[in-house]
């Protein structure tokens, strides 16, 4: 499901992570009274009343300023307006009306999405009819808050609630399509992989405005299966958000990850592992996608060892060791399609459900041959049931939660790995306490 993104831009200093952490439900974004703490856009899932949403925590918004940090926040707010569903314009009840929020309400004019005046600090009665002056910023009642106790922010998650968009949109795509996601950082070649599988002979059933801005998801059929692609790579902006790619690279694929079953990771072989491949495949493998790492450009690298690279590769990002690696050239097209059917093996293991018989055996057989212990007090898998798959989750009934050390938990996946590989997709393995048997 693609959630609405909601994003609380403003000056700096005027409570924007407190209320993230607020809505979000646990400390996330980093909180001091310093301005401009905030650096980098976060990103948290939340809910209200069943209806769910990303929050995008910014930095402090300062137009025109030409300190390069504050500019770099700037920036992040920018493309988060762009983005986003619903915005929450934060501004300071104490203070009042501040010249800087003057600026951002000009800027925020020009914007065509819901703009919700939210007033911090607004601990008490008094403070709630002070914050009517926000009132001349132009976009009608203010919502007065205190995120930091809480005060009356219920009432602001109503509000977010309804100038959501509305759900329920009919998928133009087959139930059973299967959604690749193309992600990686700026100009790593998603473009150009893109364009090596859209230009091999295959019949097309149409393009479809994507749901990301100036993406289109192309849908063909491959080997009796239809496939979406899901272009993250269409950046067509001017200006400053021309030049900070990167932040508009990290909102697409969160955006994305949120319809596809499988996230192609493109990776440039000449330029090897950098942080920013890291960040993106993080949200992919946080958001229990099947994952493909795609080394491209392969024909710009000397002779290298595939395997060699790929071994030097997952010891950077272990999180991903389940990931097959596909090494191609959009030039040439080597490898090109392989990485299709690649995602598409890892597509079917993403959705590859273990019979609760057998799931029961092989972990019962992990433990016999390898029992654990801690404190003198043996683990006892009592019950193991696949809950749901997508990616697929294991729910471990035990005699003691607190037995299960993560490194037993990582042995009982990899016993489960050596039967049934699932290459390609995650495995959650979650540990509950068993209930009590009825003598």
């Amino acid at each position: 499901m693609d959630k609405s993104l909601v994003a609380i831009v403003g000056r700096p200093n005027v409570g924007k992570s407190t209320l993230f952490n607020r809505i979000v439900g646990r400390r996330i974004a980093i909180v001091e009274d310093t301005a401009g703490i905030t650096r980098d856009r976060l990103y948290a899932e939340a809910d209200w009343n069943g209806k769910e949403f990303v929050m995008i925590d910014t930095g402090g918004l300062l137009l025109n300023d030409q300190d390069p940090l504050k500019a770099e926040v700037t920036v992040q707010a920018q493309v988060a307006m762009e983005e986003a569903d619903v915005i929450l314009f934060m501004v300071d009840a104490v203070i009042g009306v501040h010249p800087l929020d003057q600026e951002i309400a000009d800027h925020l004019r020009g914007s065509t999405k819901p703009v919700i005046v939210v007033a911090n600090k607004a601990d008490n009665d008094y403070r709630d009819q002070d914050s009517t002056e926000f009132y001349a910023l132009g976009f009608g009642e203010p919502f007065p808050v205190s995120a930091l106790n809480g005060r009356s922010v219920a009432d602001l998650l109503d509000e977010i609630v309804r100038k959501l968009p509305e759900e329920g949109k009919e998928s133009p795509y087959p139930e059973d399509a299967i959604k690749i996601a193309i992600i990686g950082r700026p100009n790593v070649g998603k473009s150009s992989i893109i364009n090596a599988i859209l230009g091999e002979k295959r019949v097309i059933v149409s393009d479809i405005p994507g749901t990301t801005r100036d993406a289109i998801d192309t849908v063909f059929e491959r080997k009796e299966n239809t496939v979406v692609l899901i272009d993250t790579a269409g950046i067509r902006r001017a200006g400053k958000i021309q030049g900070s790619v990167e932040y508009y690279t990290v909102l697409r694929a969160v955006r994305a990850m949120e319809r596809a079953d499988v996230a192609m990771i493109i990776i440039d072989a000449h330029d090897g592992l950098k942080d920013g491949d890291k960040r993106v495949a993080g949200f992919a493998h946080e958001a229990g996608r099947a994952c493909v790492i795609v080394v491209n450009k392969w024909d710009l690298v000397s002779e290298e060892d595939m395997k060699q690279y790929a071994q030097k590769l997952l010891v950077q990002i272990p999180f991903l060791s389940y990931a097959p690696l596909v090494f191609t050239s959009a030039i040439t097209k080597m490898g090109v399609m392989d990485a299709v059917d690649t995602a598409l093996d890892a597509a079917s293991n993403h959705a590859m459900r273990i019979p609760t018989g057998e799931l029961n055996r092989i972990l019962q057989d992990a433990v016999d041959k390898h029992p654990y212990a801690r404190k003198g007090k043996d683990l006892r898998i009592k019950y193991v049931t696949m809950t749901e798959v997508k990616p697929p989750t294991i729910v471990m009934f035990v005699n003691d939660p607190d037995l299960a050390h993560f490194s037993y938990v990582r042995y009982l996946e990899n016993a489960i790995r050596r039967e049934y590989a699932y290459e390609g997709t995650p495995l959650r393995l979650i540990v509950r306490k068993a209930k009590k048997e009825r003598k």
